[in-house]
């Protein structure tokens, strides 16, 4: 196995091939705490992608309730048992990743799901355990919580799918680093299913290949966001390229959440893959809940939320979340006004940090009437 250095875990850890990184790495940051669980996402990817036969259980993107909901069931709880829990010094793993704690004979430390384990997507959808008595609703974190994780491909830098198919059918681009599946190659071992923790590749029995997100490549080709970001009701997802972490750039939006204010974390980096899909952890759970999720930083990172409200510069970029449907390679802030570039340079929208508020008298004397839930 070679050495490869992966930046979430802080340390060099082995892999299976080479450390090979594109020329830019596709990546994203989802808010959870504006996610609604609408599942706009999760049916503008089913009805682009997922509507052939054998097809019928692929979820690309998904929608869960945490900590109850899980699809295909219970992904996590297994990874987490075969790992044996995490051990962090710091912002360092010292743990063993999927791949260094593999059995004698395989890749990757890994399961593959039963038929079963897919025929529930809902399962656990807005569950919780207890009541919310009386104001314990105004507390945070919540003493009964839930949320919504909404879940695509990470197209990981280093993916357990790739490194688990003998036939070397899953390689990623190197022009933007989306994973993708040669289906001529693939002869459907499954071993790709087994070998990611994630569960985001799939089966399809008419075909007899392995399917899985694409990240919509067509449309990022020409500079669009991906089919379930724009359509995202909650406007919780903003696509874009990351770098690494001594290359960041203030001006690049996923870097400075990602790299420079540390807002938006990686889920279940222990695992070894290094995701490039970030998350900003909600407010109303408690930190070690999530910090097994997201790892260190959890605590920080909603510290730095919370206070987007007196941070302009936070508060702006997290205005443009769902405000264009162009991929945003660079912004930046004068005054009020937030902007939004291009790679050629060409603006692409202008969002104001505050919209302006009109009050509109209860009762219109003109028509005699009084106006009830008017907009």
């Amino acid at each position: 196995m070679a050495r490869v250095f992966n930046w979430q875990l802080g340390r060099e850890m082995s892999y299976w091939y080479p450390e090979s990184r594109p020329k830019r790495q596709f990546a994203a940051v989802f808010d959870i705490n504006k996610c609604i669980a609408c599942q706009t996402c999760t049916l503008a990817c089913k009805t682009t992608w997922t509507s052939g036969k054998g097809q019928e259980y692929m979820l690309w993107n998904n929608v869960e309730s945490k900590p109850y909901g899980c699809y295909p069931l219970a992904w996590d709880l297994k990874l987490m048992e075969m790992l044996d829990g995490q051990n962090w010094e710091g912002r360092r793993y010292d743990g063993r990743t999927l791949f260094e704690s593999a059995p004698a004979g395989e890749r990757v430390n890994g399961w593959r799901p039963e038929s079963q384990d897919y025929a529930y997507p809902n399962v656990g959808e807005d569950d919780c355990t207890g009541q919310v008595d009386k104001g314990a609703s105004l507390m945070t974190p919540h003493m009964n919580w839930f949320f919504y994780l909404a879940r695509i491909c990470n197209h990981c830098t280093y993916p357990a799918c790739l490194s688990s198919c003998a036939r070397g059918s899953i390689y990623k681009r190197p022009e933007d680093g989306i994973v993708l599946v040669d289906q001529q190659r693939c002869r459907g071992y499954q071993d790709c299913v087994k070998g990611c923790p994630y569960k985001k590749i799939f089966f399809n029995p008419m075909t007899g290949t392995s399917e899985k997100c694409i990240a919509c490549y067509p449309k990022v080709e020409q500079g669009v966001q991906p089919q379930c970001f724009e359509n995202c009701i909650g406007k919780i997802r903003l696509g874009g390229w990351i770098s690494r972490p001594e290359q960041a750039r203030a001006d690049n939006p996923i870097d400075y959440l990602v790299h420079i204010r540390k807002i938006a974390l990686p889920l279940f980096p222990q695992f070894g893959l290094e995701p490039n899909v970030y998350y900003i952890p909600p407010i109303n759970v408690p930190p070690a809940y999530l910090t097994q999720m997201f790892g260190p930083g959890v605590e920080q990172a909603v510290a730095a939320y919370k206070s987007a409200a007196t941070d302009k510069d936070l508060a702006g970029l997290l205005c443009l979340f769902g405000s264009t449907e162009r991929i945003v390679t660079r912004w930046s802030r004068q005054g009020d006004i937030v902007t939004g570039t291009e790679e050629n340079g060409s603006v692409v929208m202008r969002v104001p940090l505050n919209e302006p508020v009109h009050v509109r008298p209860a009762y219109d004397r003109l028509y005699q009437i009084a106006r009830v839930n008017c907009p």
